[in-house]
């Protein structure tokens, strides 16, 4: 054993020695993580604020000015008065506004008599995705003057005021780790293929367990660094609370850093290449981690096909570990889910590495 780890400590050592030559692996290891946290934080933002609308009152009574205030004020929606319908239409073309309000002359003579009032609504329905929260904030204003026949006090748990970053940055884990631990991986081991240095490290007494430890160990370090980074900027520049255990949310870091660096292995096994283990990176690790891991799409929305797939991603699992830990205190008995299926795609992942790395190398 004592043998074992002198070995792969020495290729170990070798490795660093490398990182600290490549300007490249230390600027993505140690700035990419801050980088990524800053801009993602502060420019993701969920909840719209200042919406262009295209305002036509017709009325211009004491009724239609209130619900205009109310518009104002809600921080929502930036006014935009034009004179007519279709100008109001217009300016939806022009992209000068993203919905448009239009208020008949009968607005308020209506309500006085116990009428309902008639508002018309026109969204700009080619980016779907503000549809829905712009027919929400036009629905919560207009219904915000109106009589109830209830009384419903909404509270939002686990984060009160619907802050993004809260949601946002605690994914970036995923994320950063997905990109360090596959990207440096496949493209470090697929440049010893290249430059045949791989072949020189064979013919030494090293064996190619231990090889592969001593590779991977740096960057295994480097990820729990980033991962360090990610915390300390999400709970000192954001504010973002931690109401988890932390050994909890570091046993699925360590599950889910070791399932990517044997996939950024198994990948450079395969590749030997770069340019080609650079776009099987993206292809199998970076995009799923961005795309279909629950970062910003919910899993739910999607198709049952692709809800059946993203299980068998390890970002979707280490998604659910890192906001539930986050945000909602959550230990190992809520998340015992999550931790099996990632625990079972980490074993399976080291599996199919470790067997195709020795295959390719063993005489």
């Amino acid at each position: 054993m004592k043998l074992f780890w002198g070995r792969a400590g020495a290729v170990a050592r070798k490795e660093v020695f490398h990182i600290l030559r490549d300007p490249f692996a230390l600027a993505a290891a140690l700035g990419l993580p801050v980088l990524m946290v800053i801009i993602f934080g502060i420019s993701i933002e969920f909840n719209m604020k200042d919406i262009p609308l295209a305002v036509n009152d017709a009325d211009q009574t004491r009724s239609s000015r209130m619900l205009l205030d109310r518009f104002a004020s809600s921080g929502y929606f930036g006014i935009r008065r034009v004179v007519s319908p279709h100008q109001a239409v217009a300016e939806l073309t022009d992209q000068k506004a993203r919905a448009a309000l239009v208020i008949p002359p009968d607005f308020e003579s209506d309500l006085i008599s116990g009428r309902q009032g008639q508002l018309q609504l026109l969204i700009d329905g080619s980016d779907n995705s503000t549809v829905g929260p712009v027919s929400n904030y036009v629905n919560r204003i207009v219904g915000a003057g109106a009589p109830a026949l209830y009384d419903l006090r909404t509270r939002y748990l686990f984060n009160p005021e619907l802050d993004s970053r809260w949601f946002v940055i605690p994914g970036l884990t995923v994320v950063i780790m997905a990109i360090l631990s596959i990207l440096l991986t496949a493209l470090t081991i697929a440049r010893e293929w290249e430059n045949g240095s791989m072949e020189l490290l064979l013919s030494t007494p090293v064996r190619p367990v231990e090889l592969i430890v001593g590779k991977l160990a740096p960057y295994g370090v480097l990820g729990i660094i980033a991962i360090a980074f990610v915390y300390v900027i999400a709970r000192a520049v954001f504010q973002i609370p931690f109401v988890g255990n932390l050994a909890v949310f570091g046993l699925g870091s360590l599950l889910f850093l070791i399932t990517y660096l044997a996939q950024g292995l198994l990948i450079s096994v395969v590749a030997r290449n770069q340019q080609v283990a650079m776009q099987l990176a993206m292809v199998t690790g970076m995009l799923p981690s961005n795309l279909i891991s629950g970062f910003i799409f919910p899993i739910e929305s999607m198709p049952t096909f692709f809800q059946y797939l993203t299980m068998l991603l390890p970002a979707r699992w280490f998604m659910r570990i890192a906001r539930d830990t986050f945000l909602q205190g959550s230990g190992l008995i809520e998340l015992k889910v999550p931790f099996l299926a990632l625990t079972f795609l980490c074993f399976a992942m080291i599996f199919l590495a470790t067997r195709k790395f020795k295959r390719d190398l063993e005489p």
